[in-house]
């Protein structure tokens, strides 16, 4: 469900995790990666997630080349996403298909994506709102053997733009859909239509922009209340404790009824 962009925030979603008794993901950006190394990322949620109850998946979020892929799946996210949206259909096909062929020997599954999402989240940039198209879904996840398949049903990335989600196309994408579906943007989308997708097989809906939102007001919170702060670990753990919360709170409304007993 949340993306991660650094260590703090790392440990605030696992923690949030941890205290809803869900299983759940938290996930990563190429560009987000490449700043410690996929191994090093890998060693932090591992060593975090073995004194844990509830079970975590690390994720790769929009793998943009065949090469992301494989430096993820060689350092040990346990699932990870190729993303050719970009693509004409048949090509998007045949790049998926190459990711999922080299996925399949280590066992890791595979999100793709069919339709293009509109607006900006760290590397993914798309300027283009283009529909999955429900008579493709059913081809191209059989053609490509995909496990989960992220669509665009009016979702945006990033905070910029309104989300204007089409639950008429979602409905039918879900009747054709062989696999479980994905929501991107999940940020700024109303939290009765986030409890609502449910019903219509999805499930991962990621949320980023208002993790970071609430990361960086808290950054800037402690500063204007105190401009002579010099001590990072207290101005962090402000900033840590915030992304908790606001992780917390968006597992428990999108999963009401549904929390584990442990």
């Amino acid at each position: 469900m949340a993306a991660s962009p650094n260590l703090e925030t790392t440990i605030s979603i696992l923690n949030a995790i941890e205290r809803s008794g869900l299983p759940n993901f938290i996930q990563i950006a190429p560009t987000n990666a490449q700043l410690s190394g996929y191994d090093y990322i890998y060693e932090i949620v591992k060593r975090h997630a073995d004194k844990m109850d509830v079970p975590v998946s690390l994720h790769l979020d929009h793998g943009k080349t065949q090469e992301d892929v494989k430096q993820a799946v060689r350092a040990g996210f346990t699932s990870v996403m190729i993303d050719g949206a970009a693509f004409s259909f048949e090509e998007n096909i045949a790049f998926t298909q190459e990711a999922v062929d080299f996925c399949k020997s280590y066992g890791v599954p595979v999100e793709a994506e069919l339709g293009a999402i509109l607006g900006k989240e760290d590397d993914h940039v798309s300027e283009a709102d283009c529909k999955t198209e429900p008579e493709k879904v059913k081809t191209f996840v059989e053609r490509t053997d995909c496990d989960m398949l992220a669509v665009s049903i009016g979702n945006v990335h990033g905070l910029d733009d309104i989300p204007r989600i089409d639950i008429p196309l979602l409905k039918r994408i879900a009747e054709v859909c062989p696999v479980p579906l994905v929501i991107h943007g999940g940020s700024g989308i109303a939290p009765e239509i986030l409890r609502s997708f449910v019903n219509y097989r999805v499930a991962k809906v990621n949320i980023a922009s208002d993790l970071r939102k609430a990361f960086i007001t808290a950054v800037g919170k402690a500063y204007v209340n105190n401009h002579n702060e010099a001590n990072l670990a207290r101005v962090m753990a402000s900033a840590k404790n915030a992304v908790e919360e606001d992780v917390y709170s968006k597992i428990l409304m999108m999963n009401a009824g549904h929390r584990l007993v442990k």
